[in-house]
């Protein structure tokens, strides 16, 4: 795991805005699951969300860690879950933003047309490495997830902040 120090070390990603920019969204996040036997990479997970089917919207993305046995997200599942997420998220603000997720397990997302997390194999509730983005303009950010949890507990938060870390609110999702 790399420190937030180096990520000052390289230029921020370049974060393109939707444009155009969405109308009417419904709050949350857009999420397809699929239920294999075993999952244990981001590569398989990749294969296994091309025949996922539509699941409850996901309320943002912040799930805190479950108890063994507790269901995964909004899935039917507590185990052996691959979700693919999408939608977008909204940044209030212009400027140099650290971003990072909690996941257990795997994770891979995008935000803006850069990838912000490539987090994969099996680990509990785990920070990732903290990426600086620059935000060019307040508004909507399209995000793309691909997310898969294994066994036991279960968590996939974002934080994002101009300074201080904080929890991203599920309002700032919609899809």
């Amino acid at each position: 795991m790399t420190c937030l120090a180096s990520t000052l070390w390289s230029a921020p990603l370049e974060l393109v805005p939707a444009d155009p920019q969405p109308g009417d969204l419904n709050p949350g996040l857009a999420v397809r699951y699929a239920y294999p036997p075993d999952v244990k990479s981001l590569e398989q997970a990749a294969r296994l969300v091309e025949d996922a089917t539509p699941g409850t919207p996901l309320s943002g993305l912040d799930y805190r860690d479950t108890a063994d046995g507790d269901l995964t997200l909004t899935s039917a599942q507590a185990h052996n879950v691959v979700a693919g997420i999408s939608g977008y998220v909204r940044f209030d603000a212009s400027g140099t933003y650290v971003i990072d997720f909690l996941s257990n397990d795997g994770l891979q997302a995008s935000i803006g047309g850069q990838e912000v997390v490539y987090f994969d194999g099996r680990h509990p509730c785990e920070e990732s490495e903290a990426v600086e983005v620059n935000v060019p303009v307040p508004g909507w950010y399209e995000i793309e997830a691909l997310y898969f949890q294994r066994t036991g507990s279960a968590c996939l938060h974002m934080r994002a902040g101009q300074g201080e870390m904080e929890w991203m609110e599920d309002a700032a999702f919609g899809h």
